[in-house]
């Protein structure tokens, strides 16, 4: 059974983020209940509840970016709703400036292309999701902007020369998915902003 690299990684991402997410959802809804029962209140409660918000929010943006896309499109409610979670609890802010659905691979390639923004936003910022036609173009500003030239180089030409470390892979992952889909990537890194076009 021969299964290529990027195929098994969006595999296994699959199958991490759905075996997690039923007992993180679990947890949340216990809490909900101790709430409504008065058995538990007061900023220790809060304290877990933001903390179980936060990770059901990364959890369900991680399963769309490195799990398995399939041929179904996404709604604009579901994209924005795991965005808007997922900017609550982050230094990173997400805006999705899409109109209506939108295949769930090019959603896909769209939250790798964040993830990629986010490394180079160590203070935070924005994330910008927008599309023109058939071209998709993530843009992410913030304080301070840092980006390895020979990393975001790799987004075009990939290079057996670039570390890949596991809190990278997203550089690694995203031209893969992207040439599956007939699409190349183009990074462009700045001192005030990072561009990714696909």
């Amino acid at each position: 059974m021969a299964t290529d690299n990027a195929k098994l990684a969006v595999l296994v991402g699959s199958r991490i983020c759905h075996d997690l997410i039923s007992p993180v959802g679990a947890i949340n809804n216990g809490l909900e209940l101790l709430g409504m029962a008065g058995a538990m209140d007061g900023p220790e409660l809060e304290l877990i509840s933001d903390s179980v918000g936060n990770a059901n929010a990364r959890i369900r943006f991680l399963r769309i970016a490195f799990g398995a896309a399939g041929l179904q499109d996404l709604g604009r409610a579901e994209t924005e709703s795991v965005l808007s979670d997922l900017s609550k609890g982050s230094r990173v802010k997400y805006h999705w400036n899409i109109e209506g659905s939108a295949p769930r691979a090019d959603v896909r390639l769209a939250f790798l292309a964040g993830l990629c923004m986010e490394s180079g936003l160590p203070y935070g910022g924005t994330v910008d999701i927008s599309r023109s036609e058939d071209r998709w173009t993530v843009t992410g500003e913030g304080r301070k902007v840092t980006a390895d030239s020979a990393l975001w180089a790799a987004l075009s030409e990939p290079s057996d020369d670039v570390d890949i470390t596991p809190a990278l892979i997203q550089f690694a992952l995203l031209p893969e998915l992207a040439s599956e889909t007939g699409r190349s990537v183009s990074g462009t890194p700045g001192e005030e902003k990072l561009v990714i076009q696909f």
